[in-house]
C-alpha cells in the first residue's frame, strides 16, 4: 500500500504523538462503553433460546420453523461482518458503532412486539445485520484505544471473557425474563443497554473522518457473504436432512466456491474486502483458526448441556442459567490471566493449546453424566474445567488476531474475529444437532419410544455424543494452535494501529 496511515480510511484523527504517551484519557470508560455493547451483541445468541418454547406457544409456529429464531440471527451476523468491519474503517468508527447500537435496538424492538413468525424472524435477521456493524467497530476502536501492551492485554482479557461468557449470561437473563416477566423482554432488554452504551458512545468517543478516495469492494461483499451464507445455511439444512441431500451438500459445495473466489478477487481488487496481509500473519492466522474452532466447541456446553440440566434433571430456565455461572467465573478469570500475565511473558504457543486441552478434557469428562447424575459431583467439575480452558484460548486468540495491523486494518481484522466465532458457533450447533439427533435414533431402534424412561435414556446418549464431538473439536484446535502459532512473546508494533483521539 502507498497510502500513509494519515490518509488511510477512517484513520484522519489519528493522534501524531507516540501512542504511550498520549493514552485516551478516559479509556477505561471506553472499555466499559465497549465490553457493554459486545455483550448485548454476544448474549443475544442465547438468550432467545431458552425463551423458544413460550415464543412458539405464543405465536403459533412449528418445531421445524423453531430454529430459525436463532438461525435467521447467525446467518445474517456471519455472512455480513467482513462488510460491517470494511464500513467502520472507511467511514468512521464511532459512527459505525453507534448506528448499529440504534439498529439493533429498533430491530429488537420490533422483534418484542412481534406479532407473527414472520416479523420475529425478520426482526432477528435486522439484528444480525446492525450486529454484524456493531461487532467489528467495538473491537476495532478496543485495538485503537490500548496501545500499552500491558494495559492493551488486560483490556482484552476482558473483553474475551465477554466474549467467552456471553453465552451463559444470555442463559442466565434469557430464564429470569421468560420466567418473571414475558418472553418478549430477552428481546426489549437490548434497548436498556443500547441505550447506556450509545450515551456512553457519544461523548467519549471523537467521530473521525472518511476517506472519500476509497470505495467498498461491493463483489468481495457479495462473494464473501453469499459464501458464509452458504455454508452456515447447507450446515443448518444437515439438521433436518440427510447428508447427501442437494439441499445439504449443493449448499457447502457453492459457499466453498464462492469463498474461494472471493480469495482470488481479493488478490485482484484494488480496494479488496480483506486484503490477504491480514491473514497471512502466522500468529493472526493461528489465532482465527482458534477462535473459529472454540466457537464450534462452545456449544456443546452451552447448547446441549442445557437440555440436559432441563430435559434430564428437571432444571428451571433460571436454575439452568445459575449452574453456568461457575464457569463464567473460571473463564473470566483465565482471561485476564492469560492475556496480561502469561502470554506477555511466555507467549500463545503454550497457553493457547494448555486451554483447547483443558477444554477438551472437560467436555469428556461430560460424556459420564447421567441421569442419576448430581450437580455438585457430576456437572460442575467439568463445568469448571472447560471453562478454565476457554478462557485460556478465547481472550489470547481475540487479542492476537487484531495485534499488529495497521489501524486502516483493524476494523476488517475485528470483523474477521467475530467472523469466525460466528460461523464457527453456527456450524457447531448444526454439525453437533445432527450427530446428536442420529445417535439418539441409533439408541431407539428395537426399543420403545413411548417409554419415558427409554426415552430419556436416547436424550442421554445424544448429549454424550455432542460431548465427545466437541472434544474432538477442541483437540484437532490443540494440535492447530501447536503447529501454528510462533514460539516465544510477540513482537510489539509501535507503529501498529496508532491511538485515535478520544
Amino acid at each position: 500500500m502507498s497510502k500513509t496511515d494519515t490518509d488511510a480510511p477512517g484513520t484522519a484523527a489519528v493522534s501524531d504523538l507516540p501512542s504511550a504517551d498520549a493514552p485516551p484519557r478516559h479509556r477505561w470508560w471506553i472499555l466499559a462503553v465497549i465490553g457493554l455493547a459486545q455483550l448485548m451483541v454476544v448474549l443475544d445468541g442465547t438468550i432467545v433460546n431458552i425463551a423458544l418454547p413460550s415464543a412458539q406457544q405464543d405465536l403459533g409456529f412449528s418445531d421445524g420453523d423453531r430454529q430459525w429464531i436463532v438461525t435467521a440471527y447467525a446467518l445474517a451476523f456471519g455472512s455480513l461482518l467482513l462488510l460491517g468491519g470494511r464500513i467502520a474503517d472507511l467511514f468512521g468508527r464511532k459512527v459505525t458503532f453507534l448506528v448499529g447500537l440504534v439498529g439493533f435496538a429498533v430491530a429488537s424492538a420490533v422483534g418484542g412486539a412481534a406479532t407473527s413468525f414472520e416479523m420475529l424472524v425478520i426482526a432477528r435477521a435486522a439484528q444480525g445485520v446492525f450486529g454484524a456493524l456493531l461487532a467489528p467497530a467495538a473491537l476495532s476502536l478496543l485495538t485503537t484505544t490500548f496501545t500499552d501492551p500491558k494495559e492493551r492485554g488486560k483490556a482484552f482479557g476482558v473483553y474475551g471473557a465477554i466474549a467467552g461468557a456471553g453465552g451463559a449470561i444470555g442463559l442466565l437473563l434469557g430464564g429470569l425474563l421468560t420466567e418473571h416477566l414475558d418472553w418478549r423482554w430477552t428481546l426489549y432488554v437490548n434497548l436498556v443497554f443500547a441505550a447506556a452504551a450509545f450515551i456512553g458512545g457519544a461523548v467519549l468517543l471523537q467521530r473521525t473522518t472518511r476517506d472519500k478516495s476509497t470505495t467498498l469492494d461491493i463483489p468481495g461483499a457479495v462473494l464473501v457473504g453469499g459464501g458464509l451464507f452458504s455454508l452456515v445455511y447447507g450446515f443448518s439444512n444437515a439438521e433436518h436432512n440427510d447428508w447427501s441431500s442437494p439441499e445439504v451438500w449443493g449448499w457447502l459445495v457453492a459457499g466453498a466456491a464462492l469463498l474461494a473466489a472471493f480469495t482470488w478477487w481479493q488478490t485482484r481488487s484494488s480496494h479488496p474486502l480483506l486484503p490477504l496481509r491480514v491473514l497471512l500473519d502466522r500468529n493472526r492466522g493461528a489465532s482465527f483458526i482458534s477462535v473459529l474452532i472454540s466457537g464450534a466447541g462452545m456449544f456443546g456446553v452451552f447448547l446441549f448441556l442445557t437440555y440436559y440440566l432441563q430435559q434430564s434433571l428437571g432444571y428451571t430456565p433460571v436454575e439452568t442459567g445459575l449452574a453456568f455461572l461457575p464457569m463464567v467465573a473460571a473463564l473470566m478469570a483465565t482471561s485476564t490471566l492469560a492475556t496480561s500475565v502469561l502470554v506477555p511473558r511466555i507467549g500463545p504457543k503454550p497457553v493457547v493449546p494448555l486451554g483447547m486441552g483443558m477444554a477438551a478434557a472437560g467436555m469428556i469428562w461430560m460424556t459420564g453424566l447421567d441421569l442419576s447424575s448430581t450437580y455438585t459431583t457430576g456437572v460442575l467439575p467439568p463445568l469448571l474445567v472447560a471453562g478454565l480452558g476457554l478462557g485460556l484460548v478465547m481472550s489470547p486468540a481475540m487479542a492476537l488476531a487484531v495485534d499488529g495491523v495497521d489501524a486502516k486494518d483493524s476494523g476488517v481484522a475485528s470483523a474477521t474475529v467475530n467472523a469466525m466465532q460466528q460461523v464457527g458457533g453456527s456450524i457447531g450447533t448444526a454439525l453437533l444437532n445432527t450427530l446428536a439427533t442420529s445417535a439418539a435414533t441409533d439408541y431407539l431402534v428395537g426399543k420403545d419410544p413411548s417409554n419415558p424412561a427409554v426415552q430419556a435414556q436416547a436424550n442421554i446418549e445424544a448429549y454424550s455424543t455432542a460431548y465427545w464431538w466437541s472434544a474432538v473439536f477442541f483437540a484437532v484446535g490443540l494440535v492447530a494452535s501447536v503447529v501454528l502459532y510462533r514460539r516465544g512473546v510477540p513482537k510489539q508494533d509501535p507503529d501498529a494501529a496508532p491511538v485515535v483521539h478520544m
